[in-house]
């Protein structure tokens, strides 16, 4: 009897140590969608509604801006000054090497620039977005704001969300121009090329569905962002532990929303060009 007891008991663990089941998982993936559709929806009627918060937001764009430009600048130098050593054997073994400056600034404008940026800003700002509110959440001050008479969803995600989707396209240009010196910094390294010559050919082979379609999708990419950020933030367990974790899932379903938004942009660009 009793080692039949033991090979239930063990057998129990096992299944346990498996975890959830693939149903489970289904219903709780849709479930967190239907809790996300809910939060964003808040997000739009409280958008609207006073009090507008416009010390916060601009408290927000300097925090997600001003301090996310250096990392974002050094990321852009490097970014063009590889992609043009890279390139430049390649083209050269065509006979290409004139066609360096268009072929980069291309590239980085369309897309490496903008998911490369959103990527670094979904690590950086979304943490730290994310761990702010967990922070707040476990602390009860979010209780305390709402018993206080405060509209703490106001407050902390819409300001935040709006700052996001403000900033990180401004982040993107700021990114793409440091990119091209790095590029034309590059260029010089084993060549000759003014930079009036550089840019002319950069500005030559660039048109409105080059610029235009990069732009906006990047106001999805910090639209995004910050709603991962707050939703988890909002959202997060109690404990210590919950902040961690929320801090870590902003930064990964941040990321894989950034691709996603991607990949729609680029099939929706490509149909309409």
């Amino acid at each position: 009897m009793k080692t039949d007891e033991i090979a239930q008991t063990a057998a129990g663990d096992d299944l346990a140590e498996e975890g959830p089941s693939f149903m489970t998982k289904v219903k709780g993936f849709f479930i967190e969608m239907a809790l996300l559709s809910a939060f964003t929806w808040k997000f739009f009627k409280e958008l609207f509604k006073r009090p507008f918060e416009f010390n916060e937001i601009a408290r927000q764009c300097y925090i997600i801006g001003c301090r996310t430009l250096p990392l974002v600048g050094i990321t852009g130098f490097i970014m063009g000054l590889v992609l043009t050593i890279q390139s430049r054997p390649t083209l050269a073994e065509f006979g290409a090497e004139s066609w360096l400056p268009a072929m980069v600034a291309v590239s980085i404008i369309r897309e490496i620039g903008p998911v490369i940026t959103a990527l670094i800003c979904a690590g950086k700002v979304g943490s730290g977005i994310g761990a702010e509110l967990a922070s707040m959440k476990v602390t009860e001050q979010i209780d305390a704001m709402q018993v206080s008479g405060r509209r703490p969803f106001k407050y902390l995600a819409v300001t935040r969300m709006i700052a996001t989707t403000l900033m990180v396209p401004l982040l993107v240009i700021f990114s793409d121009t440091i990119s091209m010196f790095g590029s034309f910094f590059g260029c010089n390294l084993k060549g000759d090329i003014s930079s009036h010559l550089f840019f002319s050919q950069v500005f030559e082979k660039l048109d409105f569905m080059d610029i235009m379609p990069a732009f906006i999708k990047t106001i999805f990419f910090g639209f995004g962002i910050g709603l991962i950020a707050c939703y988890k933030g909002f959202n997060s367990d109690k404990g210590t532990e919950g902040v961690g974790k929320s801090a870590n899932s902003a930064v990964v379903i941040g990321s894989l929303l950034v691709f996603l938004i991607d990949m729609i942009a680029v099939q929706l660009t490509s149909l309409f060009s």
